[in-house]
């Protein structure tokens, strides 16, 4: 199909679908074939399923777009206004579509039918309940767009009829099998936690991407990815080294099948109809434009190429792009143009220059660990000295002195051709170098350039060792480098020990820190068990104090609730008893014969011998009077006129 019919197709099927995203109307025309009422079926269905639409030609005539086998009719290639779509009835309110999901998860797919008016939520529902999956646990992969979220309606995403997902479960653990599909899950799985370093070559431009992708990147998001790169709009890129499996721009990267842990690719830009004809041919049509050629100039846009691009092919001999734009803002933007550019003046064989800012190359230089330190070299371009292609091609890019700078530098580049870009130089190395340094390389007149600063990141400051002019040779240039690198690793030795050092102290410190933080703990864990024992201590006396206090208490109540002691010359019978303490202790009391044995017992109550701790018994015969009823006298139990008794503690 020629450029022209597509991009009037594109801009019909724009007209009538109100679609404005270029890049989605193409993708949808492309899963069609790029056949228009069936990309306009899809998006607006009728009451019917098919949109009857004609074609307006020049004629008065109406020729149908499709015949009758289903082929493009003569009449559609000869339109160049856009014919509107007649609908064959009133156009009725847009219907609800059918969309068919087949969802993978590990060895099981299921089957899914919904309409476009439902919620990527309701699809997890389903989900839910075949796959006994909660919907929290549930991540739903595959779609080809990325800000997708449960409430996202499935009709704003314009998806084709079929479509294929897939579900993770990252929180849920797998279990074990030994069949094959299951491997393949647990194979997919881990490999969509894993990250993908895609090496791309950019052929144009002559340079690699080394670039980091988590599994679960889709095709279609690296290829956006790219363009953000290198400018080469996605249905422009001409892709080598994907596997065929990844011919699906909607596929992960962890099922594409790429090698792992690195794969490499290629990617070019799809010519335009003028970059593929002969030179000759090229210099004839630019001066006699024939109007059958002219359809090619109007489709250049559609290959992203402007007119400038067009006709730089004949002037591109006579005048060089700068290496660098005028008055760069974003220092890593103009050195990624710094090295596509210098690839392609001198080729692939040339330093691997540093992409950021100045502060960055010292960061990347100078303040890691001291083994890993390596020496700046800055490389100044001017386009207009005699010597820097010579310079360039013979010296910078030999293969000697780019293996010795890749191994033992850090190469940062900037072009001071331009006016501008050589003020802002010039400021950042005040800044850095100080005026000293500043003012030298702004003595150096153009016929100097290029020249090649040796700077060595020396304690809290930052000393430049070498300025090398561009009147020099392969063998000079490789002395100065072998130099510098002498006084570097003298004095990175230096920085080695001290770091060592240093690290040996800070590791003695932080021993004593811990050792220091132990014996707190200690410290503080044998002072809380002493607080604890003095405290269990106190209470203990407290409660001794208390059954000390209640027992003197008990005692006196005792003492005071005897009836007092008869007289010896009574004229009643008495009872004389001794009794005889655990201590060895004796004390006497007379009693009434008639007095009950309780008297006796809260007698010795009084003394402090309670019943309940001491036996009270008597001598001959030996009997534990603490057992007999309290109720009974003296008299009865033969305590009469006197007798011995002795208290024993109870067991």
């Amino acid at each position: 199909m020629a450029a022209m019919d597509r991009e009037m197709i594109l801009a019909d099927f724009q007209a009538c679908t109100g679609i404005e995203n270029i890049d989605e109307a193409i993708t949808l025309l492309e899963q069609n074939n790029w056949d228009l009422v069936a990309a306009i079926n899809g998006i607006i269905p009728q009451e019917n399923g098919i949109v009857q639409s004609e074609f307006v030609g020049s004629e008065t005539s109406q020729d149908p777009l499709y015949g009758p086998a289903g082929q493009p009719s003569s009449s559609s290639s000869a339109s160049s206004a856009f014919c509107p779509i007649i609908p064959s009835r009133p156009i009725v309110e847009r219907q609800p579509r059918m969309l068919n999901f087949r969802v993978e998860y590990r060895d099981r797919n299921v089957e899914v039918v919904v309409e476009d008016t439902n919620t990527v939520g309701a699809i997890k529902q389903i989900l839910e309940n075949e796959l006994q999956i909660p919907v929290p646990q549930m991540q739903l992969k595959g779609w080809k767009s990325t800000d997708i979220n449960d409430s996202t309606v499935l009709r704003s995403l314009h998806l084709p009829k079929n479509n294929s997902l897939y579900v993770l479960t990252p929180d849920m653990a797998q279990p074990g099998s030994d069949g094959p599909a299951t491997s393949q899950s647990s194979a997919l799985q881990e490999s969509l936690n894993e990250n993908f370093m895609l090496i791309i070559t950019h052929r144009e431009a002559q340079r690699d991407y080394s670039l980091n992708f988590p599994g679960t990147r889709t095709v279609q998001e690296v290829k956006r990815n790219i363009f953000d790169l290198t400018n080469i709009h996605v249905r422009h890129q001409i892709w080598e080294g994907w596997p065929i499996s990844a011919e699906d721009d909607s596929i992960t990267l962890a099922a594409a099948g790429l090698s792992y842990p690195c794969h490499r690719l290629t990617v070019s830009k799809r010519p335009s109809p003028t970059q593929t004809r002969e030179q000759s041919e090229e210099c004839t049509d630019v001066h006699m434009v024939s109007d059958s050629e002219g359809d090619d100039f109007e489709d250049a846009t559609e290959f992203g190429v402007d007119d400038g691009e067009l006709f730089g092919m004949i002037s591109s001999g006579s005048k060089k792009s700068p290496m660098m734009p005028d008055d760069a803002e974003n220092e890593g933007d103009a050195l990624l143009q710094f090295t596509a550019e210098f690839s392609s003046r001198y080729g692939d064989c040339h330093p691997v220059f540093f992409i950021g800012s100045l502060e960055a190359a010292f960061q990347e230089a100078f303040y890691g660990k001291a083994r890993d330190r390596k020496l700046l070299a800055i490389y100044l371009h001017h386009d207009d000295s005699v010597l820097t292609n010579v310079f360039c091609s013979q010296l910078l890019c030999a293969e000697s002195i780019v293996s010795y700078l890749s191994q033992n530098f850090i190469t940062w580049a900037w072009d001071v051709t331009r006016e501008a870009n050589r003020a802002r130089f010039l400021s950042m190395c005040t800044r850095h170098f100080g005026s000293v340094v500043a003012q030298t390389i702004r003595t150096h007149k153009t016929d100097q350039f290029p020249l090649l600063l040796i700077i060595m990141g020396k304690r809290s400051s930052n000393e430049v060792l070498n300025v090398i002019q561009g009147n020099t040779t392969v063998d000079d240039l490789m002395m100065r480098l072998m130099n510098a690198m002498e006084i570097f690793a003298a004095q990175q030795q230096e920085d080695i020990r001290d770091e060592d050092e240093r690290d040996a102290r800070e590791r003695v410190k932080r021993e004593q820190d811990e050792a220091y933080r132990v014996s707190l703990e200690a410290d503080r864990a044998k002072r809380e068990a002493q607080e604890r024992e003095i405290a269990e201590q106190v209470r203990q006396e407290q409660i001794r104090k208390e059954q000390e206090e209640e027992r003197e208490a008990i005692r006196l109540s005792l003492e005071q609730s005897l009836p007092p002691e008869p007289r010896e010359e009574s004229s009643e019978l008495v009872s004389k008893l001794r009794i005889r303490t655990p201590r060895g202790e004796f004390f006497e009391r007379r009693f009434l014969a008639g007095n009950r044995l309780q008297v006796v017992f809260d007698f010795v109550a009084s003394k402090g011998f309670p019943k309940d701790e001491y036996k009270l018994l008597s001598t001959f015969p030996r009997r534990d009077v603490s057992q007999f009823d309290p109720t009974e006298t003296l008299l009865e139990v033969k305590l009469y006129p006197q007798e011995t008794l002795f208290l024993e503690a109870k067991e």
